[in-house]
């Protein structure tokens, strides 16, 4: 008889890609600080994913991930320019490093 996997044992990698976590990470962190509520970002998050279905986006990680990214966006306490300064200076710094180094502004 052969035994059972471990039903509550990991399966793989929970994320694709690091910064998928860390949008998630990011969202936390701002609901902690007191920045929004775990309420105001569930809401925003549940918007994000309904636009998401009703554009007939396909049900992926990816498309999570663009929605989560999106309400983030959405909650986050800058406000377009400083959002759009800081997305320039990521993509910068992006571009700056070499493959399989970490990012740093």
């Amino acid at each position: 008889m052969q035994v059972p996997e471990d039903p509550l044992a990991p399966i793989g990698h929970a994320f694709a890609e690091p910064w998928h976590a860390q949008v998630l990470a990011s969202a936390q962190a701002l609901i902690r600080a007191g920045h929004v509520t775990s309420t105001q970002w569930a809401e925003t998050l549940g918007a994000a994913l309904k636009l998401a279905e009703t554009s007939g986006k396909p049900d992926t990680e990816d498309t999570y991930y663009q929605a989560a990214l999106s309400a983030l966006e959405t909650v986050a306490p800058f406000s377009d320019t400083e959002l759009a300064s800081r997305k320039s200076d990521w993509e910068d710094a992006y571009r700056r490093t070499p493959h399989g180094k970490p990012v740093e502004l």
